[in-house]
Parts: structure tokens; sequence; C-alpha cells
């Protein structure tokens, strides 16, 4: 995010907020992932690829009896996505669509040649929605964004780490989006969350938050 809290500004063309330096460490963190998860207004709006980048960490991950990239993940309510989009058409990997209840159906005819529609419940329920992945045998699932998925991940408490890259510049518009929106989140005043690493990447900060004890016992924390 920026000094002041945005995912991006306000004009069509994408913010660039991070460096190079830093798109090969998200990119690490991704090969290190069972699943990828991005809220459909980030299809939408960004057309992400989600794929692991490096040649060599493909071929890790293979070694270590996976498929070359992690599984990709969207949470929709109204299946507004187009079938064309990167994140279906792009690498040899299974896609995952949690939709509405009241959508299924067509959702189903929409996307159903291109990925796997599930049932996330009316709203979609992200308890709901973790479980059934921890079902499919993901262990570790990176939310990349945007910010409603953020939000909704943090105020239900679902997250056990928090990575924050803040850029070196402002952005400066109320109309931009922001790294989350209202919400009733579990950290606070009263229960501040534990700050666990502090990174200088080139010119932006790598912030590692700790939210739950399950940090402390995985296999990631460093």
């Amino acid at each position: 995010m920026s000094i002041d809290g945005y995912l991006d500004d306000a004009t069509r063309d994408r913010l660039l907020l991070s460096n190079q330096a830093d798109f090969d460490r998200v990119d690490a963190v991704r090969a290190g992932c069972d699943a990828i998860l991005v809220g459909a207004a980030t299809i939408r709006q960004d057309n992400p690829r989600l794929l692991v980048r490096s040649a060599e960490r493909r071929a890790a991950r293979v070694a270590r009896g996976q498929a070359p990239h992690p599984l990709k993940v969207t949470v929709t309510g109204r299946c507004d996505i187009d079938p064309a989009a990167q994140f279906f058409t792009v690498g040899d990997v299974d896609k995952l669509v949690y939709c509405a209840s009241g959508t299924c159906a067509s959702a189903k005819e929409r996307l159903g040649a291109v990925a796997t529609v599930v049932d996330g419940g009316d709203p979609v329920d992200l308890h709901r929605v973790t479980a059934d992945l921890a079902a499919r045998g993901v262990r570790r699932l990176m939310v990349e964004g945007g910010g409603t998925m953020h939000t909704q991940f943090l105020t239900a408490g679902l997250a056990d780490e928090l990575q924050l890259v803040v850029a070196p510049f402002f952005v400066g518009d109320s109309r931009a989006p922001r790294f989350v929106s209202d919400g009733d989140f579990p950290w606070g005043p009263g229960r501040r969350a534990t700050l666990a690493e502090v990174r200088q990447i080139e010119d932006v900060v790598l912030l590692r938050y700790a939210l739950t004890d399950r940090f402390f016992q995985s296999d990631h924390k460093s």
C-alpha cells in the first residue's frame, strides 16, 4: 500500500506500488502456498495471472510432488467474471470459483468450462470457503486481494499472518481503493497484533504481523 494506505489510485491505469525485488519475494511466497485467492473485482480490474514466475521455484514444487503453480481461487457474489480472463486461461492449474448460492446455476453455465464452481453460501461465507479448501488439501492459502477480500478475511479472524509492504509515496485521493474498508477487526488498541518482522526491500518496507498463534506453529515463520 502507499504511505497513506491506498492499494491503487483512481485512474484506469494500474498503480505499481512495489519494486522488482519485492515482486520476486511475492513469487517466493506464492511458490510456498497451496492456493492463491483474489476477489472477483481484482480479476475484473487487474486481470492477474497468479502464477509462479520462477522456473526454479516451479521445479522445486514439482520435486515436492506439487503442481507447478498453486490452485487459483476466487470469491464472487454476482458471478460477473469474464471466462476469458487470465485467471482462467493462463497456466495449467485448477481454478475454483466460490459463488453465492443463488448464482450457482448461472455461474456454472458461465464458468463451468474453465473452473470448478462451488456453492459458498448466501451470502458467501468465508468460513465455509476455507473449510472446503482445507478438505481439498489446502494447508496454506495466500489472499492477494483486493481490499474487500482483505477486509472480510481479517474481520472474520481467518488470517494467521499479514504481510504489508509500504511504498514510499502518497496517493492522496479518497476516491482510490484502500487496503481495507470499515469493519470490526479483532485487533485494536486493546489487542495489538504482534510485529514479527521488519525488512527493507530496496525502497519499500515489509511489515509482517503474526495475527494468531498458528503463525508461530507454521513451517513458514521465516
